[in-house]
């Protein structure tokens, strides 16, 4: 029995993971997240906390999110209806991977997931409208260290699905400081 696939990105540490779908007549389950099954695949990340988030209208942009230690959060973030193009960038200032970015469809019919480890920001624009994703964090939410980067910093290079004037984003999002201006929070 296939229970998922896990799959390294252009940046080794993001992690796509497909889990298995066991269908019949009546529908299917999956078995979305197992903390034995990720351990075997070297995944040991406790997570803490689920959030739902909800976007009507395609072309919604969300993000690019991260939180600060000690409440630094990995997350395991998976599309329930509709699709998203999820991106996670490298904040880790030793790493060789600084300010690189990945993005991957993530998709309810595709059925993937995308694991981001502490250290990275994270965003989404909706590929559809009408779109639901779940994602798991390993801290709790903490107002004191939510910090964010701009979704379009040039310096990301970014290839979003979005015109900047046609994404729909939160004036917080919008207000966002450059990867540049930011204080080194993971070394």
């Amino acid at each position: 029995m296939t229970t998922m696939t896990v799959r390294a990105t252009e940046i080794p540490d993001v992690l796509i993971i497909t889990p298995a779908r066991h269908g019949d007549a009546r529908g299917f389950l999956s078995e979305t997240y197992n903390k034995q099954r990720f351990a075997a695949h070297g995944i040991g990340i406790d997570f803490v906390q689920d959030n739902h988030s909800f976007s009507a209208a395609q072309g919604t942009v969300r993000g690019l999110h991260f939180q600060t230690p000690p409440f630094a959060q990995a997350k395991l973030v998976r599309v329930l209806r509709g699709a998203i193009y999820d991106v996670a960038v490298d904040l880790r200032a030793s790493s060789p991977t600084f300010g690189r970015s990945v993005g991957v469809v993530l998709s309810a019919e595709d059925w993937n997931q995308l694991l981001i480890p502490v250290g990275f920001a994270h965003g989404f624009c909706t590929l559809t409208p009408d779109t639901d994703i779940l994602y798991k964090v390993s801290q709790h939410y903490s107002p004191e260290h939510d910090k964010g980067v701009l979704w379009n910093d040039p310096d990301l290079g970014i290839d979003w699905p979005v015109e900047e004037d046609a994404a729909i984003l939160s004036e917080k999002d919008r207000r966002l400081p450059r990867l540049r201006e930011l204080p080194s929070y993971f070394d």
